[in-house]
């Protein structure tokens, strides 16, 4: 007898609240900049809109398509495969920021496809060897494709990189990894970080901004002020404390109830990037402290779905799968929300399903679609 699959229902209207409350105050956010730039209130809106049904789309074909399907190593590697040459080719073809593949008058960042693509690959690969998983024959080609990923992706986006970093380490953890391997994956992450950071001005800049904004502490160590001369070559790094300051305004502005959908003041072009990687700010700022914990509330209804999933999977595969999906969205929602409180150095990460931008949602929904499909098949 065939098994009769049953939806999770609370994590799909969940990610399907999300999104369409993520439309509603992107539109909130962006409606200003759209009518001076485009002369349309609605001009981001609809873009959005256009990449939220695509998006769905994809969400319900992967929903529908049986996860094991994709337990093939054909599958896993020509993923990774297309991952690593897309993000060769757009560090050539945008020679300035290294992030997006333009066609007309769409463009394609290929570092969020990165995210389902790693996940995927380390659910197959994990659990064809997980007995094995201390082995040296399991730790190097693991350590080559997750590095070789995460280094084509830091050199334009560090957040994304660390979701990703974040995502396999708790995959191989979970997966038993001996403490050991994971301090020296800790060790080398951390050496990467701290190179990738002092090598683009800009970075170090948000770092120290974030640290020790009045040089204090740094100016013990170098005298010479040779670490600020370096800080100030980006001309845009002198000012990084802006963007958190704008944010922390709107954040208190909003108050307990806030000051109402589209009321808000700090997006009319004093906090920059309102409707993307801010916008959460904004929401805070126009729905006050309930509207901040609904949006909270909302992601932490996804993660106990995807905990649940990971926990009740049938096979291997589909644990690691419905791990990888859960760890990456949590891990990238708890990092913008926290850089939008000044929890954490501003870095360049997006709210999931919840900011502005078609890679992002287009890489989201297709992961929670394999969430959605490994709970179909565990109920």
């Amino acid at each position: 007898m065939a098994q009769r699959l049953k939806t999770d229902w609370i994590l799909f209207f969940a990610i399907l609240a999300m999104v369409f409350f993520g439309l509603l105050m992107m539109y909130s956010a962006s409606s200003v900049m759209a009518e001076l730039k485009f002369k349309s209130t609605y001009h981001f809106a609809f873009r959005q809109l256009a990449w939220i049904l695509v998006s769905i789309s994809l969400m319900m074909l992967l929903k529908k398509t049986h996860y094991r399907r994709l337990a093939e190593s054909q599958v896993a590697f020509t993923g990774i495969g297309l991952v690593l040459v897309l993000l060769l080719a757009v560090y050539f073809i945008d020679s300035q920021h290294h992030r997006w593949l333009r066609l007309g008058g769409l463009g394609f960042q290929p570092s969020e496809l990165a995210k389902p693509a790693l996940i995927v690959f380390l659910a197959f690969f994990v659990s064809m060897r997980q007995r094995a998983i201390n082995d040296r024959h399991t730790l190097l080609p693991a350590a080559i494709t997750v590095g070789l990923v995460t280094f084509g992706v830091v050199v334009a986006d560090l957040g994304t990189a660390v979701v990703l970093a974040a995502t396999a380490t708790v995959v191989f953890f979970v997966a038993g990894l001996e403490w050991r391997y994971c301090f020296v994956a800790l060790a080398v992450a951390l050496l990467g970080v701290v190179f990738f950071v002092v090598s683009k001005p800009y970075r170090l800049a948000r770092i120290v901004g974030f640290v020790d904004p009045q040089y204090k502490i740094i100016s013990k160590f170098d005298p010479q002020g040779k670490i600020k001369e370096h800080v100030q070559k980006s001309l845009v790094s002198r000012d990084t404390k802006y963007q958190a300051q704008q944010s922390k305004i709107a954040v208190g502005a909003g108050g307990p109830a806030g000051l109402g959908l589209m009321q808000g003041k700090q997006k009319l072009f004093y906090l920059p990037e309102a409707h993307t990687d801010f916008v959460y700010a904004v929401v805070c700022e126009e729905l006050g402290l309930l509207g901040s914990l609904g949006v909270l509330g909302g992601f932490i209804v996804i993660l106990c779905r995807g905990i649940r999933t990971t926990v009740i999977a049938q096979d291997d595969f589909g644990r690691y799968l419905a791990l990888g999906v859960t760890t990456a969205l949590a891990v990238q929602a708890f990092m913008n929300m926290s850089v939008v409180l000044d929890l954490m150095p501003t870095k360049g990460i997006p709210l999931p399903m919840i900011s502005s931008g078609g890679s992002s949602m287009l890489s989201t929904l297709m992961s929670l679609g394999l969430l959605l499909n490994v709970s179909e098949h565990a109920g």
